[in-house]
């Protein structure tokens, strides 16, 4: 007989539901006092765990750091040869461990002791050692694991996960932290990119942004978008500020109007005014303004409304934007 295999995940996905939400009961006073103690570190938060334990405690190290608190992770085995040299009296550990006992945990305690270094635990069992040499205890207590044998970590790991999303999204709260600061952590993702691109990091300038005069013939406007590629030219006054603009679409309303493209006035068939955006306005910003509009085209104009640059879509979705 075929295993029912979607029977068997949804049962899981039932008992780590319930795990997550019996965490509900043990918000409360220890947690508050946890993130004020993270909140008021004057270090950094050193995290440390041993097995499955130690990977939920990577991922609360990264999760922390990547949201306004500075965090990282040690090994408890490394720990005991040397790496506690990374701690600091200015520090706060957090150690995870489900049974509280884990040997290369509670050895480290000791040391932390005499260190007077504060120390958050995070432990299925508040009766254990662990639990009870930590200042703070955080209870990530669950009825049973996923697993039939109740034996592999699995709704306990999910539990502790969560406890530590919760920790780390209260500190990000209470420190007011930004999608700003948190693309400054993330340079090199697709966020980071949205969040800190600017319009003159992207755009074309000097040579590259299709001129043109209003005296103009349109056929020579034509030629100057297609040297440049934008499917687009600015047109600017006398004074080199930018007057109005020609696109491909004006280009298709004019040939559908029957005008002869090698007598008409660029000046004549241009759009006027147009919409811009000025070089400081952030790269995701001009994305929402093209998609609202519906344009593909932006020019950028200087305090003195002269073209000093342009983009289109494509530009964008090179530089990871779109």
């Amino acid at each position: 007989m075929k295993p029912d295999f979607s029977r068997f995940g949804r049962h899981v996905l039932e008992i780590e539901k319930e795990a997550i939400e019996g965490l509900y009961q043990h918000l409360g006073d220890d947690f508050d006092r946890a993130c004020q103690q993270l909140f008021d570190c004057k270090g950094k938060v050193i995290v440390t765990g041993m097995g499955k334990s130690g990977h939920i405690g990577k991922k609360m190290a990264a999760t922390l750091a990547s949201t306004g608190t500075p965090a990282f992770f040690v090994h408890p085995g490394e720990a005991s040869h040397g790496d506690l040299g990374m701690i600091t009296e200015q520090d706060v550990v957090v150690a995870l461990s489900n049974s509280g006992e884990t040997q290369e945990v509670t050895t480290l305690l000791p040391v932390l002791k005499r260190m007077g270094v504060p120390l958050i635990a995070m432990t299925g069992k508040p009766g254990s050692t662990l639990a009870r040499l930590a200042d703070v205890h955080l209870n990530v207590a669950v009825a049973k694991e996923a697993c039939p044998l109740n034996l592999a970590p699995t709704a306990s790991t999910t539990a502790a996960l969560a406890m530590g999303d919760a920790v780390a999204v209260a500190l990000l709260n209470a420190r007011g932290f930004t999608a700003d600061d948190f693309a400054l952590s993330h340079p090199g993702g697709s966020l980071g990119k949205r969040l800190l691109l600017r319009i003159e990091d992207v755009m074309h300038s000097g040579d590259g942004v299709p001129v043109v005069t209003e005296d103009y013939l349109l056929k020579d406007a034509l030629l100057e978008m297609t040297q440049k590629g934008l499917g687009m030219t600015a047109v600017v006054d006398k004074d080199g500020k930018l007057a109005g603009l020609f696109t491909d679409g004006d280009l298709r309303r004019v040939l559908d109007a029957g005008k002869d493209v090698r007598t008409a006035v660029i000046s004549e068939v241009m759009t006027r005014g147009g919409i811009t955006v000025n070089p400081q306005m952030l790269a995701a910003e001009a994305l929402h303004l093209m998609e609202e509009r519906k344009i593909n085209g932006l020019f950028v104009v200087d305090g003195n409304h002269k073209p000093v640059g342009a983009l289109n879509t494509q530009d964008l979705m090179r530089a990871g934007v779109l």
